[in-house]
């Protein structure tokens, strides 16, 4: 294992280190550019201020590999309460959820997780707004996707999301390019062994250029989730390639990351959304994310040093 990696995944179990983070006041700031708080209050004010900017919103309660039926409840009754209030504040219509299915019992049992996640979609429906389904390692890209089959069976506007760096990818985007799919694509952030994942950034590229043309090529709604300029460049112009105007397709980038840039595709007329994290387990979150590819932390950093 990575050094580095070994390093970020100790300090994310260690207490000292997180009380540390959570009250310094350099490390809160740098919490709060990337994680919108604890409480449902606090992302819904994030979510506001998003919204009145022009930039859509997806959140994430976070919270992942629950192997405990009681805290999956609490997740889902955390989702429930969120709906309920981007329903009563009006951001129904720019706010959407992402789901992590290992933060409701899929790790416990995937009917389990299924039925939680239906929870969650009926109250989204009630709410008038939709949901997507993170994707996580690759250990539960199938379970992942059955769920969200069968999900896709009463609520056809269930998102997916799909991760360029695996060999598969590209078949999975041609198998969900139906009309009305909402397909998710990003690079991945997961540590991979090589028999199923792309190690080398140039090769994740590729494979991320052509799921886009595939995707392009559908009858879906895909939404590209990329910091990268190139990418981001390389989109617009496949887009115009494809005939694909505004409005048919979306960029994704996280809260946090190149709002300046967010803000300039949605003066642009794109549609923009934030991909917004909170809650309690916002450490552990924050830690894993720089430990699945060290390469991140100095992302992070570069990050802190321009808004751009």
């Amino acid at each position: 294992m990575n050094p580095l990696r070994s390093l970020i995944l100790a300090a994310a179990g260690n207490d000292a280190i997180r009380n540390l983070v959570a009250k310094a006041p350099l490390s809160r700031d740098v919490v709060r550019r990337f994680v919108a708080g604890e409480t449902t209050a606090e992302a819904i004010e994030v979510t506001r201020t998003l919204v009145a900017s022009g930039v859509s919103v997806t959140l994430d309660y976070l919270g992942e590999d629950t192997t405990d039926a009681s805290l999956a409840e609490q997740t889902v009754q955390s989702y429930l309460t969120l709906l309920d209030q981007l329903h009563e504040q009006g951001l129904s219509a720019s706010a959407e959820v992402s789901v992590k299915l290992s933060a409701v019992g899929q790790a416990l049992d995937e009917t389990l997780a299924l039925d939680n996640a239906s929870r969650i979609c009926a109250a989204a429906e009630q709410s008038g707004t939709t949901v997507t389904l993170d994707m996580e390692d690759h250990t539960t890209t199938d379970s992942t996707l059955r769920v969200l089959a069968e999900l896709r069976r009463t609520w056809p506007w269930v998102g997916a999301v799909l991760q360029a760096y695996l060999h598969r990818t590209q078949d999975d985007c041609a198998h969900l390019t139906g009309q009305g799919s909402r397909v998710r694509l990003c690079k991945g952030a997961y540590a991979e062994p090589a028999s199923v994942a792309f190690d080398a950034g140039h090769e994740v590229d590729l494979s991320y250029v052509r799921c886009v043309n595939t995707l392009l090529a559908g009858d879906g709604y895909p939404m590209f989730a990329t910091h990268d300029p190139r990418l981001i460049r390389v989109i617009a112009e496949r887009a115009k390639w494809f005939d694909r105007k505004p409005g048919t397709f979306e960029y994704q980038m996280l809260y946090g990351i190149r709002p300046d840039e967010q803000l300039r595709l949605a003066r642009e007329g794109h549609t923009v959304r934030a991909y917004v994290p909170y809650g309690e387990q916002w450490y552990g979150y924050l830690m894993r994310r720089l430990a699945e590819r060290p390469a991140n932390t100095a992302f992070f950093l570069r990050a802190l040093a321009s808004r751009s």
